[in-house]
């Protein structure tokens, strides 16, 4: 089987030490590809020569979290923009609302993510998305592009029924990371997780962060990584009443289309 983890935080700094053997490990166990989440201009710069030192290995999103947006101005979009057109980057994002824990102040966050929205629609890229707590601005905003929108991500969905059916309706594809490990936190996600139509999921890590707590043996660190993405698959199937193997074939197709990977 084989899979592409969507949404893997591989610039950050816990794995400065091993992040050759990490990705190593990823592709031995089945993760063909991975796309880098660029989360602010440094670590979009990052995943962008992350994907120039292995390309058909890795490729970016490049974009400014929520928890950032703070810091959004002309300047920050101005290199945003320059930044999406180089070679290798797949999407525009990570971008979005976060009203969990409002790092930034929420008029800033709105102001940052419509203007990442007119980036992504200016050069044609796929939107890789944040939403936690704030799902009716988010839903608002996104609507107000509704026509112009390119394809598009709800990355990490750890939502209800309602929320997914909102973004279904509007055609949008579905991120699902290990929160569906969580007995604590994602055990909605078992049901909800099988009304997401195939071709329209995507499977992610969120490494370093998010590591499945239904792992065994548990890892002796909390770090995360790309390699225990076909253990997600494995549960998201179960969940969907579908072999791994199937959820490796549809996920994969539709991965490939949505970040149109064949052309990079």
């Amino acid at each position: 089987m084989e899979f592409i983890d969507i949404g893997a935080n591989l610039t950050h700094d816990s794995f400065d030490a091993d992040r050759e053997a990490v990705m190593d490990r990823a592709r031995e166990a089945g993760v063909s590809h991975m796309i880098v989440t660029g989360a602010d201009v440094e670590h979009s710069r990052a995943a962008i020569d992350l994907a120039a030192r292995w390309p058909g290995v890795l490729s970016a999103t490049v974009g400014v979290h929520p928890h950032q947006a703070a810091g959004f101005d002309a300047g920050v979009e101005a290199t945003l923009d320059a930044m999406l057109s180089e070679p290798g980057v797949v999407a525009a994002g990570e971008c979005g609302l976060d009203y969990f824990r409002d790092f930034s102040p929420r008029d800033a966050q709105r102001m940052a993510f419509e203007a990442q929205i007119r980036l992504s629609i200016a050069h044609g890229l796929p939107l890789f998305l944040h939403q936690r707590d704030a799902h009716d601005d988010f839903i608002a905003i996104l609507d107000a592009f509704r026509g112009q929108l390119p394809p598009t991500v709800v990355h990490c969905f750890t939502g209800e029924a309602l929320e997914l059916e909102h973004y279904l309706d509007r055609g949008f594809y579905i991120g699902v990371t290990g929160w569906i490990c969580d007995e604590r936190r994602g055990k909605h996600l078992l049901d909800v997780v099988a009304d997401i139509p195939a071709g329209k999921l995507m499977l992610e890590t969120d490494a370093p962060y998010l590591l499945p707590r239904d792992l065994k043996p548990r890892p002796k660190t909390r770090r995360n990584e790309p390699m225990w993405l076909p253990h997600i698959a494995g549960v998201v199937a179960r969940a969907r009443g579908e072999s791994p193997d199937a959820v490796s074939r549809h996920t994969l197709a539709a991965t490939r289309t949505f970040f149109r990977l064949d052309r990079h």
